[in-house]
């Protein structure tokens, strides 16, 4: 019981981080059309900001400077790459592939720098534990728990409450009504590629915490396990990201957790087993949990 109780609060953790990551891909793809596979680098480049400041500006300064620069960074390469290609559904499949290269970039550079070390960042955690009854948590884990709820309800009131919000989901909806209507889909789009860059370099934070062994230059690939967590919810569903974030992430910790007794599924079934999840839903639901089939009128 106690393994499984362990089992659940880690999956929750987990679940929580990826659905900062998974909120990046929605979003963006909301304002786009964009599937951005240059997210995982920006992840890493936010980790690696404040590993290296964090000891001259101390946790809470690095950590702000990392989601401010990687914010702007995500925003200027969309402003500057890719809405050149224009907003046409074409375009957005040309600039996905163009985001598979920026992602090779950034990431040939960032793991030239980081090299083999394993980087700290300074969080306050440290290895720090609690006793929950029966259970012992790491201060990371509920942290990660609580940061990202907290953020998770800002970004959801940011969609519902605003003008950009409103522009997004019109954008979302039909974007070249949207652009008759007074839209400016630059902004949109500009605005969504800060948003999820700012996410991803929170989210690398907790991905790079105690139990984790710190930053390491594969950290970015652990982040693309939320993609399927997208996919899962519905890819333009913010609401399916938090939910099949969470699928993923309880899923993950559960296949770890009795890894031995599914010895069988092979030792490394953990790391695929997000994306057998995705498969197995997509079967049933190919739509996503909370994705809707799309109406053309001919």
């Amino acid at each position: 019981m106690t393994d499984l109780l362990d089992s659940l609060l880690g999956g929750l953790a987990l679940g929580a981080v990826y659905a900062l990551v998974a909120l990046g891909f929605v979003v963006i793809f909301k304002a786009s059309g964009v599937l951005n596979f240059a997210h995982g680098s920006l992840l890493l480049l936010g980790g690696y900001l404040v590993a290296v400041l964090h000891d001259d500006l101390g946790f809470a300064g690095a950590l702000a400077l990392a989601v401010i620069v990687t914010a702007a960074l995500a925003g200027a390469l969309d402003r500057f790459l890719l809405q050149r290609g224009g907003h046409d559904a074409h375009s957005a499949h040309v600039q996905t592939i163009v985001t598979i290269g920026i992602d090779i970039v950034l990431l040939t550079e960032l793991a030239r720098r980081i090299g083999g070390d394993l980087l700290t960042l300074g969080d306050p955690w440290g290895d720090a534990v609690t006793e929950l009854g029966p259970v012992t948590v790491a201060d990371s884990r509920l942290a990660a728990i609580v940061v990202s709820a907290v953020v998770i309800g800002g970004v959801f009131a940011l969609f519902r409450f605003t003008s950009w919000g409103l522009s997004l989901r019109a954008a979302a909806e039909d974007m070249e009504a949207a652009a008759l209507m007074g839209v400016r889909l630059g902004r949109v789009r500009a605005g969504a590629w800060c948003l999820a860059g700012a996410l991803a370099a929170l989210a690398a934070v907790f991905l790079a915490a105690f139990p984790a062994p710190g930053l390491e230059r594969t950290t970015g690939q652990i982040a693309l396990n939320a993609f399927p967590a997208a996919i899962l919810g519905g890819l333009a569903s913010p609401t399916g990201a938090l939910a099949g974030s969470l699928v993923i992430g309880l899923t993950e910790a559960l296949v770890v957790g009795y890894q031995s007794e599914l010895h069988v599924l092979g030792e490394g079934f953990g790391d695929v087993a997000p994306y057998a999840v995705m498969l197995l839903v997509l079967l049933v639901r190919p739509n996503g949990l909370f994705g809707a089939k799309g109406a053309a009128r001919v």
